[in-house]
């Protein structure tokens, strides 16, 4: 599964929404029948993981912390339990409780962005800006992915 692209949305007054119809396409091509969702650690955002991706998240942070060390098992506690379990109805639609709409700001509109294996849900005003100053985009990139100046030069 790779979840590419964004897609807007707007929440209606109970806090419904529609999942994009191209995110489930390939939630259903991939058998996955619900979703795990919760507020992203570092952002304001809400992420949702099909079932298998959050099972194999799960079992990733549980293989890193000892549950007989208190800290590691209060880091496990919280990450899996602040979650709600997502199903959708019959035409696409799943609720955003009123606490995860707060936590993420969101107002009514929504931008969906596809996150590779996750997609996240952004407040629509928040999303529409640049995540990065674009300069310093390109400047972290050619740090995490090496100047093109330096491949070019290895391969000559």
């Amino acid at each position: 599964m790779r979840f590419l692209g964004n897609s807007e949305a707007k929440t209606d007054t109970k806090g419904r929404v529609f999942l994009p119809a191209i995110f489930r396409k390939q939630l259903q091509a991939a058998g996955e029948e619900c979703l795990i969702m919760r507020k992203d650690t570092y952002q304001d955002c809400l992420v949702l993981y099909p079932e298998s991706v959050w099972n194999e998240q799960m079992n990733e942070l549980r293989n890193r912390t000892n549950r007989w060390n208190p800290k590691h098992q209060m880091i496990f506690r919280q990450f899996v339990s602040d979650v709600e379990i997502i199903t959708l109805d019959s035409n696409g639609r799943f609720l955003i409780s009123k606490r995860y709409l707060k936590l993420a700001g969101i107002e009514q509109e929504v931008r969906f962005i596809g996150l590779g294996d996750t997609i996240e849900i952004w407040s629509k005003g928040v999303a529409d800006k640049p995540f990065m100053d674009p300069e310093e985009f390109e400047k972290e990139l050619s740090e995490i992915m090496g100047t093109p100046a330096t491949k070019i030069e290895a391969c000559q």
